[in-house]
């Protein structure tokens, strides 16, 4: 399966960004096999509205099952739930890491938005 983890740069070693859709990279990681890529978020960290939903397209593009990241508002949720995907908050520590809780079973899926919307 493919998982999107929010991101504050573009490694593994990166530490996983607080938010979801202005996070400035999503690392979309294989679990299958281990191989994995950035995807640069410039376009949403600074959109005046809207980013939520775009980025969760993005990711349902890049067709990730799950995204692994620190918070995930209203409008993101909806769409990222819509398309099918997972989503995975409070997810602290480096894109390895997240990668590593997520692969040993560590992680619960969010049931809803833990932050309203607008959150920077």
């Amino acid at each position: 399966m493919k998982l999107c983890i929010t991101a504050e740069g573009d490694t593994l070693e990166a530490a996983v960004d607080p938010r979801f859709a202005r996070a400035p990279y999503f690392i979309i990681f294989d679990t299958d096999t281990d191989a994995w890529h950035a995807v640069d978020n410039a376009e949403n960290v600074q959109a005046a509205g809207g980013a939520g939903p775009q980025a969760a397209q993005r990711i349902a593009v890049e067709e990730a099952g799950a995204v692994l990241t620190g918070h995930c508002g209203p409008n993101a949720f909806r769409t990222l739930a819509a398309a099918g995907i997972e989503v995975f908050s409070d997810v602290e520590g480096t894109v390895a890491q997240a990668v590593e809780q997520y692969k040993a079973g560590n992680l619960t899926p969010t049931e809803g938005p833990d932050v309203r919307g607008h959150w920077m």
